[in-house]
């Protein structure tokens, strides 16, 4: 299948900030996995990312997306006669007592507000069905390893963050990957898997494009600014840091860095089984969740590195609140 360039979507989108104009929004690109790897190598480095459409097994994807909700169903998120595959929220609780793992507020001690929905999140991190299968399936390792060149040396980060997204809640801000992962290479990937379908309006992750150009140069302005301030390496992390809004980020608003920057963001709607592999400095967010089904967004984002070459060790351990990381 040659790739796709969808006209800009009719579906009103809105972000942190407010509603995305339309000439503000554009599609991503599809590609397939069986396409040539030498094409889908170019598109990638053209892109900032890789669009691929069923790479997975969609059972599989549903499988774990049926663990995961059974897992939060005590929490009672939950619409009542539905099934935990389906993820509807219930409409008729309280959405800031169900907030993203990530994105939601946070109580006196700074801990996220959710009560058992987060404890039940943080846990899924650690459940068998997860760590040990969904985040190494076989699949997605064997693509990446012969997309890359890594072959052997493709180690998937334990680290991992499965993020919810409950209806009407809080979305992602703009940030790019590596202000996580400053303390290895740049050379790391990460995978965003949607784990089931996302409509166009549901929460879905969107690319700002020709983002990994810019993410880049924002990182090498800093750098060339620290250097000439005769900051040390690790001086400069974390006075980078310290640069970033609270949780990493360049902005909370998409809308304001997509007028700032004079770049449209790029979206699609998202299929069980779908993988989107973006490089470190690609710049991303997400819409708010407004599935008129109530369907709440869930997805992960895997990070890969050749563990030939050095990368943040920091990654070598389950996701729990408050790491560090």
């Amino acid at each position: 299948m040659p790739h796709v360039a969808d006209s800009s979507p009719l579906i009103p989108l809105y972000v942190n900030d407010g509603l995305l104009r339309p000439e503000q929004v554009g599609s991503l690109r599809h590609s397939s996995p069986h396409e040539p790897l030498d094409d889908l190598r170019r598109r990638y480095g053209h892109d900032g990312y890789l669009f691929l459409k069923g790479l997975l097994p969609r059972e599989d994807v549903l499988k774990a997306r049926e663990a995961y909700f059974t897992l939060l169903a005590p929490s009672g998120v939950l619409a009542p006669g539905t099934l935990p595959v389906e993820g509807v929220f219930d409409k008729d609780k309280d959405k800031l007592d169900f907030p993203g793992m990530v994105t939601g507020s946070t109580d006196g001690n700074g801990r996220p507000r959710g009560g058992r929905f987060v404890d039940l999140a943080l846990q899924a991190h650690e459940e068998p069905w997860y760590k040990d299968e969904f985040c190494k399936h076989p699949t997605l390792h064997s693509f990446i390893s012969k997309f890359t060149g890594w072959g052997d040396n493709t180690l998937g980060l334990t680290r991992s963050l499965l993020r919810n997204n409950t209806p009407q809640n809080k979305a992602i801000g703009v940030h790019y990957d590596q202000i996580f992962l400053r303390y290895g290479e740049d050379t790391s990937m990460t995978a965003w898997v949607p784990m089931g379908d996302i409509a166009l309006d549901g929460g879905g992750l969107i690319y700002l494009e020709g983002g990994h150009t810019l993410g880049r140069d924002i990182e090498t302005s800093f750098y060339d600014l620290a250097k000439e301030t005769g900051l040390s390496e690790e001086e400069t992390r974390n006075a980078f840091n310290k640069n970033m809004m609270s949780g990493g980020l360049l902005a909370d608003g998409p809308k304001e860095f997509s007028e700032a920057h004079g770049r449209k963001w790029l979206t699609t709607n998202y299929e069980a089984g779908d993988v989107v592999l973006h490089t470190p400095y690609t710049i991303h967010a997400s819409t708010i969740n407004k599935d008129p089904n109530n369907v709440i967004r869930l997805g992960t984002d895997l990070r890969f590195v050749d563990s030939s070459r050095p990368y943040d060790r920091r990654w070598s351990n389950v996701y729990t609140f408050g790491d560090g990381v």
